[in-house]
């Protein structure tokens, strides 16, 4: 299992710098870079490790140092006050644990082996199956649920697919309305009012809803998103060629032309009757 983000993976044990390369601790002079000329002038303490004399962390003399299992045992000597010291470091035993990773709609039962001191926390994301998964769930040994947990007291931890997400959509056509779902990156953006692909078909996002409620404007990260609702665009107006001068001034009066604020209701459909047909009345009357 890769180092989680969050958690700190440095054993309780690793006390000594020099051998925090081998067993997992830190030394200061990871923290030197080539270009840090400011620290030219600044003395640095190797070994640094809590003295039983000084009561504090002070620099340290190897004296001895002697392989036992799959650690190692050091004889120190303090800077400060010359005491002389035993510590003993060892690697932490793994532990394995079961994990339930969710992609979406499907979970798969794993098991991943952690150092037995390291603390797992929720939030905290770790690579497996090259994939990023982030903990949503800490489970004890007896089912209860925690924000955080050494290792070897966990029982269960489930996790989602962190780098892929799951946006959920609702699609409207006209009084219908389907739901569907589409997987994308976790940091893919989407704004309200925009057009979007989806199946073929062009869509317009109606609006974003999120943990904090439903927006019609802004951007919208995928990881924020619960649902997307989605409606048809408005369809392209078609081109209609009108014959002459007057059809289109009679058109515009009928406001199919769009711009005009005030149309006029034409004749036969205030009638509700076809113009034709109250023309051939009127020439059967004509000929009684």
């Amino acid at each position: 299992m890769a180092p989680l983000d969050k958690a700190s993976h440095k054993p309780t044990a690793s006390k000594v710098s020099p051998m925090a390369h081998k067993y997992g601790g830190s030394c200061m002079d990871d923290e030197i870079t080539d270009d840090s000329e400011e620290f030219d002038d600044v003395e640095f303490v190797e070994n640094v490790t809590d003295c039983p004399g000084c009561k504090r962390p002070c620099g340290h003399q190897v004296l001895k140092e002697k392989k036992a299992g799959t650690g190692s045992n050091f004889l120190l000597k303090c800077d400060e006050c010359d005491h002389i010291h035993t510590v003993q470091i060892r690697e932490p035993r793994p532990v394995t644990i079961p994990f339930l990773l969710s992609e979406g709609a499907d979970t798969v039962q794993t098991k991943i082996e952690i150092d037995e001191d390291e603390v797992i926390r929720i939030g905290d994301i770790f690579e497996h199956a090259d994939a990023s998964w982030e903990i949503n769930r800490i489970e004890t040994k007896t089912g209860n649920s925690r924000k955080k947990l050494s290792a070897n007291r966990i029982g269960r931890a489930n996790a989602v697919r962190s780098d892929i997400v799951m946006v959920r959509l609702t699609l409207t056509r006209g009084e219908f309305s389907d739901s569907e779902s589409i997987f994308v990156e976790r940091d893919t953006v989407f704004k309200a009012g925009s057009i979007m692909e989806h199946a073929d078909e062009r869509w317009k996002i109606r609006a974003i809803h999120t943990g904090a409620g439903r927006t019609m404007t802004g951007r919208v990260v995928a990881y924020d998103i619960k649902r997307i609702y989605l409606h048809e665009p408005p369809r392209p107006r078609e081109e209609v060629t009108y014959n002459s001068p007057r059809e289109r001034r009679q058109a515009w009066k009928e406001g199919r032309l769009g711009d005009n604020p005030n149309p006029v209701l034409p004749e036969a459909e205030k009638s509700g009757k076809p113009k034709q047909q109250r023309l051939e009345r009127r020439q059967k009357k004509r000929r009684l």
